[in-house]
């Protein structure tokens, strides 16, 4: 086995030499290209690829505050929202608490004027009632006084005879008895 390996070894080498012969390979022309490779390959890996990554690892890490920013915004704009909820719904409380006391303040006022209008509306019934019964009393007491004077007037006819003041006195008197009584 040892065998045929170093002979798939041989083989493989003699299949390079061909190869390397056929497309013209040469050994010092292969060493300069190889150094001019590396050459190559350090330049741009110190100049080109390191300044690249370090312009990477800029943006990365800006993306990354960037992120943290707007995840710090969006807790910010949720609190200032829950907050001006918060204002609102106060505020809606304090309204209605305010429009509850202005009705309830309007309900006392106007049970309170309704009472002063009741008032003023007895005082004038009140008044109007004494000055009615003052009205009575001096109308009954013109009616006796006429109504004396009829009975005087009438008796004076009726009989004919002329009264005298004291007759004509105590004929008013039992008159004006007689309709106080009634």
């Amino acid at each position: 086995m040892d065998h045929q390996i170093l002979f798939a070894a041989g083989d493989l080498v003699e299949l390079a030499q061909k190869t390397g012969e056929t497309f013209g390979f040469q050994k010092q022309l292969f060493i300069s290209q190889v150094i001019s490779f590396c050459i190559v390959a350090f330049v741009l890996h110190r100049f080109a690829y390191k300044p690249i990554l370090k312009v990477l690892a800029e943006r990365r890490q800006k993306i990354a505050e960037s992120l943290a920013n707007a995840e710090q915004i969006k807790k910010e704009l949720a609190n200032a929202q829950a907050k001006a909820q918060e204002i609102i719904t106060q505020a809606s409380v304090q309204g209605n608490k305010m429009i509850e006391e202005s009705r309830q303040s309007a309900a006392k006022v106007l049970e309170v004027e309704s009472q002063k209008a009741v008032a003023t509306a007895n005082e004038i019934i009140t008044k109007a009632r004494q000055a009615s019964e003052a009205e009575l009393v001096r109308m009954k007491a013109e009616l006796r006084k006429e109504i004396g004077r009829l009975v005087v007037a009438t008796s004076a006819k009726v009989t004919g005879n002329i009264l005298t003041a004291e007759q004509q006195s105590r004929l008013a008197e039992d008159t004006t008895k007689q309709l106080a009584s009634n």
